[in-house]
């Protein structure tokens, strides 16, 4: 089949797209085993932000430098192109409940849809989503799309799949907008199912989620934020610890979905370290930092350990070792959750 494309391109140029996409592919959907170590790439500048208030510019050097960092390429254009392809329909999924200084920072997503603009990729293919269009209004994120070329999704407008749920014995109690609203038959309420957003538009996701406590899920991460807003009818997790520990990584674990994720991003410019969805920067620290990774495990244990090294007063030990969602993310093959196995390039600018 490869022969048979570079038959059909037209020069050097096409194939380097090929080699890229090769290995963009095997990123894709190559599990994690019993051996594998993940790789995080952080990339940390003291001018990122003053006074909480993020540099444009600085933010944008610093993703361009991350994801080149991360894959390795000699620039942001070809980095971006390891990853997705020109024609992708590609979501940036952001973590919005808390507004624009607390949840993802919209000069992040400004970075990353400038990067792949520049590489090619139409900015009427990329959607800035999470659950909730208000919420999204609320973090600034159709102001930002109107300036970018961009568009706007919101998981509950965009509809649910019929053909594509999670499911799970522990009913819940719906409301008007999950797919199964009114139904009174004896198993309804045990279906999450999936947006039509992902299933039917979008063919490449970049997860971006904040350093922002959470207090069942431990922290507000890249498995947290792509369970959550992916899905209807996941209040029925979201009050105990115990069922996000399980709910989540099976979510992210649904080929539909998972699969879909292309890089996954901390926007580690603040960590908010208690609050949970509501924006409290008296709780916060300036880290100035952004981390890239494929490993969404891997990111979210170090941001745990992160907010646990924050906080003036520790956690009771019950719940500062609680690591059972990630573990359960890790036998899933999902990334990594022992730390022993993770490994951080720090790159200051």
């Amino acid at each position: 089949m490869m022969k048979q494309q570079l038959k059909t391109c037209l020069a050097g140029l096409c194939l380097l797209a090929i080699v890229a996409l090769g290995l963009a592919q095997e990123d894709y959907f190559k599990p994690y085993t019993a051996g594998d170590r993940a790789r995080v790439v952080i990339i940390e500048n003291d001018h990122a932000t003053d006074a909480f208030v993020s540099n444009s510019d600085v933010v944008y050097e610093m993703v361009n430098h991350g994801i080149t960092a991360y894959t390795g390429r000699t620039n942001a254009s070809e980095a971006w192109l390891a990853l997705v392809r020109t024609n992708d329909m590609i979501g940036i999924k952001v973590f919005s409940s808390p507004g624009r200084v607390s949840g993802t920072r919209p000069v992040v997503v400004a970075g990353i849809i400038k990067g792949l603009v520049t590489a090619g990729v139409p900015s009427q293919n990329i959607f800035i989503w999470d659950k909730q269009v208000h919420e999204l209004a609320n973090s600034g994120y159709f102001e930002l799309a109107t300036q970018l070329g961009a568009r706007v999704e919101g998981s509950v407008t965009a509809g649910w799949d019929a053909d594509e749920y999670y499911d799970n014995p522990l009913k819940g109690t719906l409301v008007w907008g999950d797919h199964e609203f009114g139904r009174k038959d004896f198993d309804a309420g045990r279906r999450s199912y999936l947006t039509s957003l992902v299933t039917k538009k979008i063919t490449r996701i970049i997860n971006v989620s904040p350093l922002l406590n959470h207090n069942q899920a431990r922290v507000a991460g890249n498995l947290y934020s792509l369970a959550s807003g992916s899905v209807d009818n996941f209040r029925r997790f979201d009050t105990e610890a115990m069922r996000l520990e399980t709910a989540v990584p099976e979510i992210n674990a649904l080929e539909a979905l998972g699969d879909k994720v292309a890089i996954n991003i901390v926007d580690a410019l603040l960590g908010q370290y208690e609050g949970g969805q509501r924006s409290l920067l008296h709780y916060s620290s300036r880290l100035n930092q952004l981390r890239f990774s494929r490993d969404p495990v891997a990111l979210d244990v170090l941001s745990v350990h992160d907010l646990n090294r924050l906080r003036h007063e520790p956690l009771p030990d019950n719940v500062r070792t609680n690591f059972t969602l990630f573990e359960n993310a890790a036998l899933l093959q999902l990334g990594i959750a022992d730390t022993n196995r993770i490994d951080v390039e720090l790159i200051k600018e």
